[in-house]
């Protein structure tokens, strides 16, 4: 062998050495992203507006910019679930429970999807309305620990939280791109306009 070689090592060598650490990369197993991440990762390539929020001061201040951004302050807003109005009372949101005169739906949700960064709501949110019937826009207020792995986590933690009576109507929101960027994939689906304000309670 010669002195070159020696040093520096043969083209033929090095793409050997090459080639065997790629094969050994193509079975190591995944790096799996936290619950979290992958949520967000997922949440935001689905088209979802996210908020993260450590405080509920910044919650009010983020609402705030968002209605004030969208000059929703004379809109109605669609509101079902009493807590919320309580919780947003300093706001002095003309609220309506009628669909038709809402521009934008505020609700809560049961779970937050980190596999494909969908939304699981049942009818403890929506009632017994189909997502067509809601307004186009939503801002959903959730917290970290309502991020689960998958859809079936998901139903399982709204079974054991309503053992007395299981909601009905459980669906999940999955796009939130205007109609005009919709794709093939989610053709069909009910698009919405979505914001989520994100609570640290964990």
């Amino acid at each position: 062998m010669s002195l070159f070689r020696k040093i520096f090592g043969s083209k033929s060598e090095k793409s050997e050495e090459e080639l065997k650490s790629n094969e050994r990369g193509k079975y190591m197993p995944e790096i799996k992203l936290p619950v979290d991440e992958r949520f967000t990762i997922n949440f935001k390539a689905n088209g979802g507006k996210f908020l993260y929020c450590e405080n509920l001061d910044e919650i009010y201040h983020t609402l705030n910019n968002i209605i004030q951004e969208n000059n929703w302050e004379e809109k109605k807003v669609l509101l079902f679930d009493s807590n919320l109005k309580d919780r947003f009372k300093d706001f002095n949101l003309p609220t309506s429970t009628y669909t038709q005169e809402a521009t934008y739906f505020l609700t809560t949700c049961e779970n937050l999807i980190a596999d494909d960064g969908s939304l699981l709501i049942s009818s403890n949110q929506i009632a017994e309305k189909r997502l067509k019937e809601l307004p186009e826009n939503f801002i959903v207020f959730a917290t970290t620990s309502q991020i689960v792995e998958n859809i079936g986590e998901g139903l399982k933690g709204i079974k054991s939280k309503n053992k007395k009576q299981i909601p009905t109507n459980i669906t999940t929101i999955k796009h939130f791109k205007s109609q005009e960027e919709k794709d093939f994939m989610s053709y069909g689906s009910s698009s919405k306009n979505l914001y989520l304000l994100l609570l640290e309670d964990l």
